[in-house]
């Protein structure tokens, strides 16, 4: 289901959105493939929905396209530049991401935290200026945290920190972001004023998603992995079908067309206890 984007606006404003292509990539760690021959090509402004069981590879291969990890085989290339030839700033300017993991064991103030997404922007030990501060605050007020600015990180909510570090994402103002659970410990109208913001923005997005029905509204297109692999990549209602939760998911599930939004709606069966997974 395409969804209409609109231009963004305001101190949120991005770099102009990337092409993202992922070129056959391994991750080969201690001789298991974490990540097996993975493909994927996501256009400018496309937002594509990572989905999977619980160690498909998916967050893998999100630090992969973010550099975090090396792959073994394959490339990852933004706009045509393999990513592992970019400058660290360069790349930063154009490239975000929001991961699973947090700064929590540091004492800094969620101000701090968000101003870390303007440092590809500065020069070594500038200091934040007007146009800075106007940005984090834009930033921090875009996910409803411009009351915690000063609050310490560290003694947040799982809530409050996702949502912190998503507004360090938009502080950095990149065309092309990645997003690891990005709606991971938010209550329900948190998950989809995340979501919401995703698609405003007009960036090109590779989300990771547990919850099938969010991806299935909010994405062009969705991508399937299990054991590593690539098992499909489409528009969510070619994707989304029952053959595939019982491959891949291991459940029975029916698959309807919601009355209002038109996307593929999953209802999960009981008494599916023969599809789990040995």
């Amino acid at each position: 289901m395409t969804q209409t984007v609109t231009a963004r606006t305001g101190a949120t404003a991005a770099a102009a959105p990337g092409r993202l292509a992922v070129e056959d990539v391994s991750v080969v760690v201690d001789g298991r493939a974490l990540v097996d021959r993975a493909s994927l090509h996501v256009a400018p402004g496309e937002v594509v929905g990572l989905v999977g069981p619980n160690g498909a590879g998916k967050s893998t291969l999100l630090r992969t396209v973010y550099r975090a990890l090396r792959p073994t085989t394959g490339r990852v290339l933004l706009d045509g530049e393999d990513v592992r030839r970019m400058p660290g700033k360069s790349l930063a300017r154009r490239l975000a991401a929001v991961l699973q993991e947090s700064a929590a064991e540091f004492e800094l103030s969620v101000y701090d935290v968000v101003a870390m997404g303007r440092t590809p922007h500065k020069r070594a030990f500038e200091g934040d200026d007007a146009g800075d501060r106007a940005v984090i605050m834009a930033a921090l007020g875009e996910v409803e945290a411009a009351g915690l600015a000063h609050a310490p990180f560290s003694r947040l909510s799982g809530g409050e920190k996702q949502r912190v570090l998503i507004a360090r994402a938009l502080a950095q103002r990149a065309g092309t972001m990645v997003l690891d659970e990005p709606t991971n410990h938010l209550d329900l109208r948190h998950q989809l004023d995340t979501l919401r913001l995703v698609r405003r923005l007009g960036v090109t997005a590779v989300v990771a998603l547990h919850d099938l029905n969010l991806a299935a509204v909010f994405c062009d297109r969705i991508c399937v992995m299990d054991d590593g692999r690539v098992v499909t990549a489409g528009p969510p209602g070619k994707v989304l079908t029952p053959e595939l939760l019982a491959d891949v998911y291991r459940v029975e599930a029916e698959v309807t067309e919601h009355p209002r939004t038109g996307a593929p709606h999953i209802t999960l069966l009981p008494g599916a206890d023969s599809f789990g997974k040995e």
